[in-house]
């Protein structure tokens, strides 16, 4: 590592850059090991393969010279992950046999997943580490329950009018009950910041239905080979724009005691990035897609900055709690029964 990466930019600047440092051929061989060995153990090293792909992009991620540390056990991992198998397992056998007993099955489920989604952040903070001072989540049952049905369920019966308080409340709900060490993270943004992106992504898709009738109905013999096209297109820049815009709001609304965050997601450079990874991906017949993770983990990180007031050194680490990995798997599943 030069110099450059390793020394802080703190004192000289008020902005702490992120780097990643990873490339893509240094990690397709990891990749390629955790794909293979997967695969003879029946997903028994599923467990290790998370883990080494967790710590190679940890241990790559710079911020201010200083890198990120994974910590968690595969072992760990590999428990939760087994009990959270069986209860999929035991689940689809109800479902096969009778509604009625999956249904039994399904509706604790559904009342624990927010238990479980408090877990998995809970886990997954804890294994996170950054100048060996670990991240740490405490969030309510209620509070989960808030963030993660009853606002995307006004959401929707509502029209849509209160979905930019579900976005903003997810986020506040996650960034509010996080903490470095005992410092806790804040997050300020608005339902007039998220309103301003989803009315844009409205305008914008009013105007692209105006344009595209009259441009039908000059050009109505191109309309059948090209509409699918220029549609896929449209609905591709859509979908980096709400990426882009709520990656940004995310972050510049994003704060760490008195430090803040910023982020320049443009949606020309998403989408380049997203194109040449998708025809590499394709050439390739998907051997690429270690190194187009890696591209775009770059671009990510080179768009986000810490602008720093005063020095990162004044954190303390918080106290030892025992968090295990039972509630990160079992989130995972109980999504997937979604």
């Amino acid at each position: 590592m030069t110099n450059q990466t390793t020394e802080s930019t703190v004192s000289s600047s008020s902005r702490a850059l992120f780097k990643f440092t990873g490339n893509g051929s240094e990690y397709f061989k990891i990749w390629i090991v955790n794909v293979l060995f997967t695969i003879l153990t029946l997903g028994i090293y599923s467990a290790w393969a998370t883990v080494r792909n967790n710590k190679y992009f940890y241990s790559n991620m710079y911020l201010d010279g200083s890198n990120f540390r994974y910590l968690a056990d595969p072992m760990t991992i590999l428990k939760g992950r087994i009990i959270a198998i069986v209860v999929l397992i035991i689940y689809s056998l109800a479902a096969n046999y009778s509604p009625v007993y999956s249904m039994i099955i399904l509706i604790p489920l559904l009342i624990s997943m927010p238990y479980f989604y408090n877990q998995s952040l809970a886990f997954h903070m804890r294994m996170s580490a950054y100048k060996n001072i670990q991240f740490r989540f405490k969030g309510s049952y209620l509070g989960a329950v808030m963030a993660l049905f009853v606002w995307p369920i006004l959401g929707v019966l509502t029209l849509g009018i209160l979905l930019p308080t579900s976005l903003q409340k997810i986020n506040e709900y996650v960034v509010n009950n996080s903490s470095y060490g005992t410092s806790s993270f804040k997050f300020s943004a608005t339902y007039k910041d998220y309103g301003m992106i989803l009315l844009m992504m409205i305008g914008a898709t009013v105007l692209f239905a105006i344009f595209g009738a009259i441009i039908g109905a000059i050009f109505a013999f191109f309309i059948p080979v090209l509409l699918p096209v220029f549609i896929g297109f449209f609905y591709l820049i859509m979908l980096v724009f709400f990426i882009a815009s709520t990656t940004n709001l995310f972050y510049r609304r994003l704060s760490l005691v008195d430090h803040e965050f910023d982020c320049t997601l443009t949606v020309s450079g998403y989408i380049k990035v997203i194109l040449i990874n998708t025809f590499l991906i394709i050439i390739t017949l998907g051997l690429y897609a270690p190194a187009a993770k890696v591209r775009m983990v770059k671009y990510l990180s080179d768009n986000i900055v810490m602008k720093v007031n005063g020095s990162l050194e004044g954190f303390s680490a918080a106290e030892k709690e025992n968090v295990n990995a039972l509630g990160e798997e079992m989130g995972q599943v109980v999504f997937d029964f979604a």
